[in-house]
């Protein structure tokens, strides 16, 4: 997900697309200690939507106060 379809989303939206991510590399790290990661690559798409999320946010939070 790109950062340009994030800011169309409300904040409530976000938060609960951040919630899912943060659950879901928690799992990758389970099944990284456990030896069943199939697919390593994901930490990093995961970590970087995490990132592009809070980053919105931020943006958005910002964007409320100037206004």
């Amino acid at each position: 997900m790109n950062a340009t379809d994030m800011r169309g989303k409300s904040p409530v939206e976000l938060r609960q697309e951040l919630t899912s991510l943060l659950r879901e590399a928690f799992n990758l790290r389970m099944q990284k200690v456990t030896g069943q990661l199939a697919r390593p690559h994901q930490f990093k798409r995961i970590r970087r939507d995490i990132a592009r999320i809070k980053t919105v946010l931020t943006e958005q939070a910002k964007a409320g106060n100037a206004a």
